[in-house]
């Protein structure tokens, strides 16, 4: 798909960047059938290809309008396309430039403006956990659209304190120490059990994907330099990984590279900080030789939701669910749907709330069904904001797949 770039994009780097990007479209269409809000709402523009085209237009000097703009917002940048594409599209990078673009030329309204800005800067701010506490106290008395949001409060345990010559750095993240701190302490004693110590960069914060998704793209720049700054000392000292617990600041982290390549002064760190980031799921072949025999599984069926940011993002497909087998967790992947979004998508559940919540009713609708009519015992995932997303739909109880491993050990 060749793009004219009008005489105002000429010497952007961005729209040189977009059109090459576009020049690897044919138009086939393959994307629609497995993007979830063309699923949901069967409008052209709701899907990739429709997407693509906006953006083109864009680019070759159309104005962009409030539908552009809510067509692109309603995107939930899962990437399923991008694993369906047999081109090589590199969509999620063409969606953040369409985005900067039109938001540039189109004014939100205020309320959208300063929900934004609430969720970009509270989600990160270190007031985060306080409020979160708060929340958790008053959480019965909270309505339901709120209580979804505010996880019951986790005793994570303890934090193990034996030193091992095989290192590797943790990002405790912005959100999720507060809302299901488990998940981190979980890591930290299932890679102990396996020899490997986890060490945690104080100095390190959010990933930055909060607010480069939410179009504060140098804001979110500006919280991956600080992350880098912190872990570059542990990457000299001999950190073998830095490994993500998370697959949504994973495939974030893994990015680094990319989004940092034109910074003179960290593009070089970037790109090894990228090649560093592991996911969690990408040690199990090394955990599961360390922990055989220690592990005792008892008769839960366990049903696992890949998130689009491991199976799409990071395209990392089959490692959980064959690996905890390797131990003898009964574990399954859904036969409908796996590929597709729950709803979560960071901010995505509280800024579209309806497509949010029809995704998280079908999904939770081909879980249950994994085995049969009988349904899982537990629900796992690799993310917490899918964690939470889904939690939020059903009595089942959703964890992380560490969580469940954690238990198996102790």
């Amino acid at each position: 798909m060749h793009t004219h770039l009008a005489p105002a994009y000429q010497d952007s780097a961005d729209a040189k960047a977009a059109a090459a990007i576009l020049r690897k479209c044919v138009h086939c269409g393959f994307c629609t059938a497995t993007c979830p809000t063309y699923q949901l709402l069967g409008d052209e523009l709701d899907g990739p290809r429709g997407r693509i085209y906006l953006v083109k237009q864009v680019l070759e000097g159309q104005t962009p309008t409030r539908k552009t703009q809510a067509h692109l917002d309603r995107c939930l940048t899962c990437r399923s396309c991008e694993s369906t594409c047999p081109s090589g599209v590199a969509y999620g990078h063409l969606i953040d430039i369409g985005r900067k673009l039109v938001d540039a030329q189109v004014a939100r309204a205020p309320a959208e403006r300063a929900l934004r800005w609430a969720l970009k800067e509270g989600l990160t701010s270190p007031a985060f956990g306080p409020a979160m506490k708060l929340g958790q106290m008053l959480r019965p008395l909270l309505p339901t659209a709120l209580k979804d949001k505010v996880p019951a409060k986790q005793n994570a345990g303890v934090w193990p304190k034996a030193t091992h010559a095989r290192k590797v750095l943790l990002l405790a993240g912005c959100v999720q120490p507060a809302m299901t701190p488990n998940i981190n302490f979980a890591t930290a004693r299932v890679l102990d059990a396996a020899g490997i110590q986890s060490v945690i960069a104080p100095d390190a914060g959010c990933c930055g994907a909060v607010k480069f998704h939410l179009n504060d793209q140098e804001g979110g720049k500006v919280q991956m330099r600080a992350n880098i700054d912190a872990w570059w000392p542990h990457v000299q000292a001999g950190v073998e990984a830095i490994v993500m617990n998370a697959s949504g600041c994973g495939v974030t982290v893994k990015e680094y590279g990319h989004l940092l390549q034109d910074d003179p002064v960290y593009a070089e760190r970037a790109a090894s900080i990228s090649a560093l980031t592991r996911d969690l799921s990408e040690l199990l072949p090394d955990l599961v030789a360390a922990l055989r025999g220690k592990v005792q599984v008892d008769a839960r069926t366990l049903a696992f939701h890949p998130p689009c940011t491991l199976q799409h993002g990071q395209q990392l497909r089959g490692g959980v669910e064959h690996w905890l087998g390797q131990l003898g967790f009964d574990i399954k992947i859904t036969g409908a749907e796996a590929h597709l979004c729950c709803g979560s998508a960071g901010t995505y559940s509280v800024l579209h709330p309806d497509l949010s919540h029809q995704l998280r009713e079908r999904k939770l609708g081909h879980l249950n069904t994994t085995f049969g009519a009988r349904k899982p015992d537990l629900i796992v995932s690799a993310n917490m904001g899918c964690i939470t997303h889904l939690q939020s739909g059903t009595r089942t109880p959703v964890r992380h797949w560490v969580e469940v491993l954690d238990e198996a050990l102790s």
